[in-house]
């Protein structure tokens, strides 16, 4: 644990409900019950028995915010850095969770502390109350896409799909609280409800590229590059009928977006996702064959999650690397499978 005076310790084991390890505000929620000072979690260091991305006895590098009461800290050496300790982002260096606060605090007037909920390599969450209701604090890293711009890109054609952008800088955003939680479990209502009116943005924004583009190709069937949501799914889905969290965005075949909705959705629910998909596209493009599309769409997906994983890996530093155990292993074997 790092405090104001330097490394201070180790706690012992303490147990927390939620057993994913970037959902961290039980952590700290138990940290400061027993050692009297709000904590930030920085960074996952090590897991003992536990299984992507879940379980397990976690070890995390802490920040406390004041001096901790001592007599529940054992000594212990401070986690050292990695040689690749240079791809570690700024929330996960002591002081970087502070500053992300006090950007949000430039913007809006807070009423009580910030809730750290979530934090990992690819995304820092605090949750604020303010005096205008609950906000949303995010920010990702360079090699994702930058919510803000494309929260502004998609609003501007359907201000209905996006969430409220209260601010925004490089890479983070402050987010006006969507209520009604995500459209799990999904029901069709979620489905005619949303794809049709991504599928009629997606119209809207195709041509050049305006992002980056997916390195992977395929056969367009009469259907335009445009921008790819990239984990369209419905926990990313509110039930406001907005569309949240566009990190993994990029330019590419809009298959690639119905694709990883029916990866995540239950098979009563495929041939439903595939009918309103492709009937939204056809009124857009008539001479389109989104059909055929999907008959092949498939392999595309998989070999771009493959290199969406690996460049997670590629600019992660290794203690990190956990939460993406197999990923990319897992998505060239059912791309072989599709290939044969």
């Amino acid at each position: 644990m790092s405090t104001p005076s330097g490394f201070a310790g180790r706690t012992d084991p303490i147990p927390v409900k939620s057993p994913f390890w970037n959902q961290v505000h039980g952590v700290n929620a138990a940290l400061e019950k027993l050692l009297g000072v709000p904590t930030s979690v920085l960074r996952l260091v090590w897991v003992e028995n536990g299984k992507t991305p879940a379980g397990g006895l976690v070890t995390y590098h802490v920040e406390a915010h004041g001096e901790p009461d001592r007599t529940h800290l054992r000594p212990a050496e401070e986690p050292k850095a990695k040689p690749n300790a240079m791809y570690r982002q700024s929330w996960a260096q002591p002081g970087g969770p502070a500053e992300l606060v006090a950007w949000a605090d430039a913007e809006i007037t807070r009423t009580g502390a910030a809730s750290q909920i979530r934090t990992w390599n690819l995304s820092s969450v605090h949750r604020l109350q303010t005096t205008d209701g609950t906000m949303w604090l995010k920010a990702v890293p360079p090699f994702c896409s930058d919510e803000g711009t494309l929260i502004e890109m998609v609003g501007a054609h359907d201000p209905t799909l996006v969430p409220d952008l209260v601010a925004a800088a490089p890479h983070r955003v402050l987010l006006r609280d969507e209520p009604g939680g995500s459209c799990w479990p999904l029901t069709p209502e979620h489905v005619e409800s949303i794809v049709p009116r991504w599928v009629a943005v997606q119209h809207a924004l195709a041509g050049e590229p305006r992002i980056r583009p997916t390195p992977v190709p395929m056969p367009d069937f009469g259907l335009p590059d445009t921008l790819v949501h990239g984990d369209f799914h419905p926990g990313n889905w509110r039930a406001t009928g907005k569309i949240i969290d566009w990190s993994d965005a990029c330019w590419g075949h809009p298959a690639l977006d119905v694709c990883r909705l029916l990866e995540v959705a239950k098979p009563e629910h495929h041939d439903l996702i595939g009918r309103v998909w492709s009937e939204a596209w056809l009124r857009h493009r008539p001479d389109s064959e989104p059909f055929k599309a999907l008959e092949v769409a498939q392999l595309a997906y998989q070999l771009h999650s493959a290199v969406k994983l690996q460049n997670f890996i590629n600019n992660i530093e290794w203690s990190e690397r956990i939460y993406h155990h197999g990923g990319v292993q897992i998505a060239l074997r059912a791309a072989r499978e599709l290939a044969r």
